[in-house]
């Protein structure tokens, strides 16, 4: 399952980890995010993952009342695979964050497999002007603040969105992640086929140097064989290089305004949309091709679109 033939885009839009004042072309609004996500799946995404945010200051929102409206609009507008966060941001408890996934219901939700030092702070060194009040503390304090998913968090998560039929986009900040993942396989909480998004350059998880790329793709191989598929995520300007070699080992990849406001040195990209177009250059470049949503829905064995609470 680790090479299919077809290459997963996955396109994050909108996060909790910048803020509004870092970029003018970051979606805030229900209509912001809708329309980000739909024209990335246009540009080729086939999973769009979602956070919410505050619509008038920005900050993450895990309310359902926040999610509700762009998913409704994404599901009427787009066949692609519809991801929900369980990570909302650091700030904010499990059962906050878990409860967008369990009432909605969706084809995919995404799991930290870990707790972790999550460092937004270094970001002061090159934004330094902020319009909210709240964008300059969220940032410094992350120098104090752990994202927090013990055991008994992920297995809340697991088993609460277990009678919804949702599968999990397994995010993996470190290797130790990989064998936390290990153990709820061996336990039955997390079954085959399921979806590794290697997450590289956040400060507090592991880095982004090539072989740091392929120690993680050796390790989830030797753990994992055939009974997943793995993908990667590069933070900022590591995106696409961190894409490209992925590629050429045969995996699948992210982008999107969550984890980069870049499409070039300096350079701010206008949406995410023109980011998923830039790696799907990459991906047809070197002789591979995108999947459609449908062929991640047989790939993933996911429940199907008109199985979600939205």
């Amino acid at each position: 399952m680790a090479n299919q033939n077809k290459i997963i885009i996955t396109c994050a839009v909108t996060g909790s980890i910048h803020t509004p004042s870092m970029s003018p072309h970051l979606p805030v609004t229900a209509g912001q995010i809708a329309t980000a996500a739909i024209e990335a799946a246009e540009a080729g995404a086939a999973i769009v993952h979602l956070h919410a945010r505050n619509p008038t200051d920005g900050r993450p929102d895990q309310s359902t009342e926040a999610f509700a409206p762009f998913l409704q609009v994404i599901k009427q507008r787009s066949n692609c695979v519809v991801n929900i966060t369980t990570g909302g941001a650091a700030t904010m408890s499990v059962e906050e964050r878990v409860k967008p996934a369990k009432v909605f219901a969706p084809e995919v939700a995404s799991l930290n497999m870990g707790s972790m030092n999550f460092a937004l702070f270094p970001m002061l060194e090159r934004f330094k002007t902020f319009e909210h009040d709240w964008e300059r503390p969220y940032l410094e304090s992350s120098r104090d603040r752990i994202f927090r998913n013990t055991f008994g968090d992920i297995e809340h998560i697991l088993r609460t969105c277990a009678d919804n039929g949702t599968r999990f986009e397994i995010e993996c900040y470190d290797i130790g992640h990989l064998y936390t993942l290990a153990h709820f396989v061996e336990r039955g909480l997390v079954k085959a086929p399921f979806f590794v998004q290697s997450v590289f350059g956040i400060l507090g998880g592991i880095g982004t140097h090539p072989e740091d790329v392929a120690h993680m793709k050796r390790t989830a191989d030797r753990l994992f064989g055939n009974d997943y598929h793995w993908s990667v995520l590069g933070a900022g300007r590591h995106q696409l290089p961190i894409a490209t070699q992925a590629i050429a080992l045969g995996g699948n990849v992210r982008v999107g305004l969550e984890d980069s406001l870049w499409i070039g040195k300096g350079k701010l990209a206008r949406s995410s949309a023109e980011q998923v177009t830039k790696v799907r250059q990459i991906i047809e470049g070197l002789g591979a091709s995108i999947a459609t949503p449908d062929e991640v829905r047989q790939i993933l064995q996911l429940k199907g679109g008109d199985k979600v609470a939205f």
